[in-house]
Protein backbone atom coordinates (compact mmCIF):
# COMPACT_ATOMS: atom_id res chain seq x y z
CA UNK A 1 0.00 0.00 0.00
CA UNK A 2 2.88 2.49 1.50
CA UNK A 3 4.47 1.74 -1.95
CA UNK A 4 1.28 2.42 -4.80
CA UNK A 5 0.72 5.81 -2.43
CA UNK A 6 4.68 6.31 -2.88
CA UNK A 7 4.44 5.68 -7.21
CA UNK A 8 1.21 8.23 -6.79
CA UNK A 9 2.85 10.99 -5.53
CA UNK A 10 5.99 10.53 -8.04
CA UNK A 11 3.31 9.70 -10.83
CA UNK A 12 1.23 12.87 -9.94
CA UNK A 13 4.08 14.74 -10.18
CA UNK A 14 5.20 13.74 -13.20
CA UNK A 15 2.20 13.91 -15.26
CA UNK A 16 1.84 17.98 -14.03
CA UNK A 17 5.08 18.25 -15.19
CA UNK A 18 4.39 17.19 -18.58
CA UNK A 19 1.06 19.27 -17.91
CA UNK A 20 3.69 21.97 -17.61
CA UNK A 21 5.22 21.45 -20.84
CA UNK A 22 2.15 20.77 -22.75
CA UNK A 23 1.18 24.28 -21.77
CA UNK A 24 4.59 25.95 -22.45
CA UNK A 25 4.20 24.43 -26.16
CA UNK A 26 2.46 26.89 -28.32
CA UNK A 27 0.12 25.03 -30.02
CA UNK A 28 -2.13 26.80 -32.63
CA UNK A 29 -3.70 25.05 -35.77
CA UNK A 30 -6.64 27.29 -35.74
CA UNK A 31 -9.08 24.86 -33.76
CA UNK A 32 -9.05 26.03 -30.02
CA UNK A 33 -8.74 23.10 -27.29
CA UNK A 34 -6.65 20.75 -29.16
CA UNK A 35 -3.86 19.63 -26.59
CA UNK A 36 -1.24 16.76 -26.88
CA UNK A 37 -2.35 15.19 -23.64
CA UNK A 38 0.99 14.40 -22.77
CA UNK A 39 0.11 13.79 -19.19
CA UNK A 40 -1.72 11.19 -20.30
CA UNK A 41 1.15 9.05 -21.12
CA UNK A 42 1.48 8.82 -17.19
CA UNK A 43 -2.18 8.05 -16.25
CA UNK A 44 -2.10 5.28 -19.04
CA UNK A 45 0.88 3.89 -17.82
CA UNK A 46 -0.65 4.04 -13.99
CA UNK A 47 -4.01 2.47 -15.14
CA UNK A 48 -1.71 -0.60 -16.32
CA UNK A 49 0.36 -0.82 -13.15
CA UNK A 50 -1.71 0.44 -10.54
CA UNK A 51 -5.18 -0.05 -11.68
CA UNK A 52 -8.11 1.75 -11.81
CA UNK A 53 -8.57 4.07 -8.19
CA UNK A 54 -4.38 5.26 -8.27
CA UNK A 55 -4.65 5.94 -12.32
CA UNK A 56 -7.97 8.19 -11.60
CA UNK A 57 -6.11 9.81 -8.20
CA UNK A 58 -3.49 10.50 -9.98
CA UNK A 59 -5.29 11.89 -13.07
CA UNK A 60 -7.34 14.22 -10.58
CA UNK A 61 -4.81 15.36 -8.12
CA UNK A 62 -2.80 16.09 -11.43
CA UNK A 63 -5.85 18.60 -12.86
CA UNK A 64 -6.75 20.33 -9.94
CA UNK A 65 -3.11 21.11 -9.01
CA UNK A 66 -2.54 21.71 -12.95
CA UNK A 67 -5.73 24.19 -12.85
CA UNK A 68 -4.39 26.03 -10.28
CA UNK A 69 -1.00 26.56 -11.34
CA UNK A 70 -2.50 27.12 -15.17
CA UNK A 71 -6.08 27.34 -15.67
CA UNK A 72 -8.14 28.19 -13.20
CA UNK A 73 -11.45 27.49 -11.80
CA UNK A 74 -13.18 26.97 -15.35
CA UNK A 75 -10.02 25.06 -16.98
CA UNK A 76 -10.88 22.58 -13.90
CA UNK A 77 -13.84 22.07 -14.44
CA UNK A 78 -13.29 21.40 -17.97
CA UNK A 79 -10.30 19.09 -17.22
CA UNK A 80 -12.26 16.92 -14.40
CA UNK A 81 -14.95 16.18 -16.62
CA UNK A 82 -12.67 14.78 -19.53
CA UNK A 83 -10.64 13.14 -16.92
CA UNK A 84 -12.55 11.21 -14.76
CA UNK A 85 -14.90 10.44 -18.15
CA UNK A 86 -11.25 9.56 -20.07
CA UNK A 87 -10.23 7.21 -16.78
CA UNK A 88 -13.68 5.40 -16.70
CA UNK A 89 -13.73 4.15 -20.23
CA UNK A 90 -10.46 3.34 -20.32
CA UNK A 91 -10.78 1.53 -17.50
CA UNK A 92 -13.78 -0.39 -18.80
CA UNK A 93 -12.19 -0.82 -22.16
CA UNK A 94 -9.25 -2.27 -20.22
CA UNK A 95 -10.96 -4.50 -18.69
CA UNK A 96 -12.61 -6.41 -21.38
CA UNK A 97 -9.67 -7.14 -22.58
CA UNK A 98 -10.17 -6.85 -26.05
CA UNK A 99 -8.03 -3.65 -26.71
CA UNK A 100 -4.70 -2.93 -26.41
CA UNK A 101 -2.91 -0.22 -24.50
CA UNK A 102 -2.63 1.87 -27.85
CA UNK A 103 -6.43 1.63 -28.41
CA UNK A 104 -7.43 2.27 -25.10
CA UNK A 105 -5.58 5.20 -25.03
CA UNK A 106 -6.99 6.59 -28.06
CA UNK A 107 -10.81 5.94 -26.53
CA UNK A 108 -9.53 7.69 -23.64
CA UNK A 109 -7.86 10.53 -25.86
CA UNK A 110 -11.31 11.37 -27.68
CA UNK A 111 -13.38 10.44 -24.42
CA UNK A 112 -11.61 13.08 -22.87
CA UNK A 113 -12.73 15.49 -25.77
CA UNK A 114 -16.23 14.26 -25.28
CA UNK A 115 -16.32 15.13 -21.42
CA UNK A 116 -14.90 18.65 -22.10
CA UNK A 117 -17.67 19.64 -24.69
CA UNK A 118 -20.27 18.62 -22.12
CA UNK A 119 -19.08 20.84 -19.98
CA UNK A 120 -18.70 23.44 -22.75
CA UNK A 121 -22.22 23.57 -23.94
CA UNK A 122 -23.09 23.90 -20.13
CA UNK A 123 -20.91 26.71 -19.94
CA UNK A 124 -21.93 28.53 -23.32
CA UNK A 125 -25.68 27.56 -22.80
CA UNK A 126 -25.82 26.56 -26.68
CA UNK A 127 -25.68 23.05 -28.38
CA UNK A 128 -24.22 24.47 -31.10
CA UNK A 129 -21.17 23.56 -30.15
CA UNK A 130 -21.48 19.87 -30.60
CA UNK A 131 -20.87 20.44 -34.34
CA UNK A 132 -17.48 20.61 -33.21
CA UNK A 133 -17.18 16.72 -31.95
CA UNK A 134 -16.31 15.70 -34.99
CA UNK A 135 -12.72 17.84 -35.34
CA UNK A 136 -12.31 16.71 -31.39
CA UNK A 137 -12.75 13.17 -31.82
CA UNK A 138 -10.35 13.27 -34.59
CA UNK A 139 -8.03 14.95 -32.59
CA UNK A 140 -8.25 12.93 -29.56
CA UNK A 141 -7.91 9.86 -31.31
CA UNK A 142 -4.61 11.45 -32.80
CA UNK A 143 -3.21 12.53 -29.49
CA UNK A 144 -4.37 8.84 -28.14
CA UNK A 145 -2.85 7.05 -30.61
CA UNK A 146 0.76 8.87 -29.83
CA UNK A 147 0.01 8.73 -26.57
CA UNK A 148 -0.80 5.42 -26.50
CA UNK A 149 2.51 4.37 -28.59
CA UNK A 150 5.11 6.36 -26.04
CA UNK A 151 2.71 4.76 -22.99
CA UNK A 152 2.87 0.95 -24.55
CA UNK A 153 7.02 1.38 -24.85
CA UNK A 154 6.80 2.02 -20.69
CA UNK A 155 4.81 -0.53 -20.10
CA UNK A 156 6.94 -2.66 -22.61
CA UNK A 157 10.07 -1.59 -20.69
CA UNK A 158 8.95 -2.67 -17.40
CA UNK A 159 6.64 0.03 -16.65
CA UNK A 160 5.16 0.00 -12.86
CA UNK A 161 5.02 -3.15 -11.43
CA UNK A 162 1.26 -3.83 -9.26
CA UNK A 163 2.55 -4.75 -5.77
Amino acid sequence: MAKKVAYCGVLASCALIFSYVEYMIPINIGAPGIKLGLANIVIVVALYGLGTKYALAINIARIIVAALLFSGVLGMAFGLAGGILSVAAMAVLKKLGVFSVIGVSIAGGSIHNVGQLAIAVIVIADFAVVYYLPVLLISGALTGFCIGLLANIVIARGGIKNG
